[in-house]
């Protein structure tokens, strides 16, 4: 398998360290979004889209959108909850991570790391619903040591891409103890380097 990604993308690192803590095999190719390598009609034929990540499967069909990739690779592990309710918690986090947490604190993320731009110049509205995505996060870890529950999931993987980098934009986690615990938690029991 090819994964085809940006290691500063919080979306592509989902993918590297689910097959990293899988031990699935998996050629790295890297791609950079800011020179136009995404555009370019090979990767295109792959990913209409043109973004990060894609994986190719050595049969040649190729999937894109992190959360659909970490949810095929990681569909026999334990990973996903076995309980179908707990099943469906997971993927509402998942699909919560791309509508209302990812928009705001990559975006953030990436006026700050890629385009290099200070955090004053953030765009103010995003800056609130990343506070707002945070603070959602506080509230449910603070009663539970996972997002859905005890033990890690695929939910935890996605969210941990970018909260645990939110500092690079502009957020302060210091305001967020128990996000602060899950992320060294989840690291540890990913074998995610800190």
């Amino acid at each position: 398998m090819q994964i085809f990604g940006d290691t500063k993308s919080g979306n592509c690192l989902k993918v590297k360290w689910l097959c990293d803590h899988l031990a699935l095999p998996y050629e790295w190719i890297a791609v950079d979004i800011m020179t136009g390598e995404s555009r370019t009609p090979q990767f295109l034929a792959m990913n209409g889209a043109g973004q990060v990540p894609v994986i190719r499967l050595d049969d040649g069909r190729a999937l894109a959108q992190s959360n659909a990739i970490i949810r095929y690779l990681g569909r026999d592990s334990a990973l996903i909850p076995s309980d179908p309710f707990a099943a469906a918690k997971m993927d509402e986090w998942l699909f919560w991570e791309q509508y209302s947490h990812e928009p705001y604190i990559a975006v953030c993320r990436f006026h700050m790391v890629y385009l290099g731009r200070p955090a004053e110049t953030r765009d103010p509205d995003k800056v609130k619903r990343g506070d707002a995505a945070l603070a959602r996060m506080e509230a449910q870890l603070a009663g539970h040591r996972f997002l859905v529950g005890a033990a890690v999931s695929l939910a935890d993987l996605a969210l941990l891409a970018y909260t645990r980098v939110a500092d690079e934009g502009g957020f302060d986690l210091a305001a967020y103890p128990a996000v602060k615990r899950w992320i060294r938690e989840a690291e540890q029991v990913l074998g995610i380097a800190a």
